[in-house]
């Protein structure tokens, strides 16, 4: 109820504002690397995105011989999303699945920003609030022990909700943290179903352009569940021009939107080799790209 009557009294403020001196691109798009960031569409501007995340680039499974994972498909979406206003946009893709435990999902989002941040108001932070929603339409498994079982409809469904705060500290730097609360309606009896992620991030840019960003969602749960699980962990290079936005992440997450990314990170950066000793582990690359069409 607190989070909710915060939500109100900020909206009803943002909305009486005339926006001079706004703070733009705290983060360049609607993205940061694995998960949104509190940049919004500008109102009739459709983009086309493109995203994917190849194979493990080192570890048991990368290496060589599938040269570093580019001879798999880790996930891929595609997706339209469109901007209604200048602070609600829309989205709705296909994401082809990592298997674990999911494949061929429908998702869509809303996203809407409530503050933006205003040197001459005196507005400290960039504000928005997100809800996603994922369905798998796969085949059910005959299988009743396993999760793609799906004994009911709504046994496909999982659902997301952020709110996401950003700064930006001169022509540089911006800092974001990104508090997720993800439901899943069905899953394993090794794991729960609510699960609380507090996500942060890091953007540094060298130019307008260019610059690197890092991405960290830890997650709060029962110790005693999920423990073959890990958090998503990612950095990346992004640059825009000419009306595209280019990412490059190198990440232990395969899947894509919060409901997958957050609860199915299996992966991890530094992992244990049979004898005890710690390789690097089971990262990949991937990228996104953007394009905008006036409409």
């Amino acid at each position: 109820m607190k989070l909710a009557s915060i939500l109100f009294v900020a909206s009803t403020f943002a909305t009486g504002l005339s926006f001079g001196q706004d703070v733009e691109e705290t983060f360049n798009g609607t993205r940061i690397l694995n998960g949104h960031s509190t940049e919004t569409i500008k109102a009739r501007i459709l983009q086309f995105r493109i995203e994917h995340r190849f194979g493990d680039l080192a570890g048991a499974n990368g290496g060589l011989d599938n040269f570093f994972g580019f001879d798999q498909a880790a996930d891929i979406r595609f997706a339209f999303e469109y901007g209604i206003t200048d602070n609600l946009m829309i989205g709705f893709g296909r994401i082809k699945g990592t298997g674990a435990p999911y494949n061929a999902l429908l998702d869509g989002f809303v996203k809407y920003r409530v503050l933006r941040q205003n040197k001459e108001k005196e507005i400290p932070v960039n504000l928005t609030v997100l809800g996603t929603s994922t369905m798998s339409y796969a085949k059910a498994a005959e299988d009743i022990n396993l999760v793609q079982s799906y004994p009911d409809f709504t046994h496909r469904l999982a659902y997301s909700a952020q709110v996401n705060i950003s700064r930006k500290f001169g022509e540089h730097l911006s800092l974001a943290l990104m508090p997720t609360y993800v439901h899943r309606n069905y899953v394993g009896v090794d794991d729960v179903n609510g699960l609380f992620a507090l996500g942060a991030a890091v953007n540094y840019k060298f130019t307008k352009g260019l610059g690197i960003i890092a991405e960290y969602y830890p997650t709060f749960h029962d110790s005693d569940l999920r423990t073959d699980l890990s958090n998503s962990l990612s950095a990346g290079v992004e640059w825009t021009t000419n009306g595209h936005n280019f990412k490059v992440v190198c990440t232990n997450s395969r899947g894509f939107s919060e409901t997958q990314f957050i609860p199915y990170t299996y992966s991890r950066w530094i992992d244990e080799d049979a004898d005890g000793s710690n390789v690097v582990g089971q990262f990949r690359l991937g990228f996104s790209i953007t394009r905008n069409f006036n409409l």
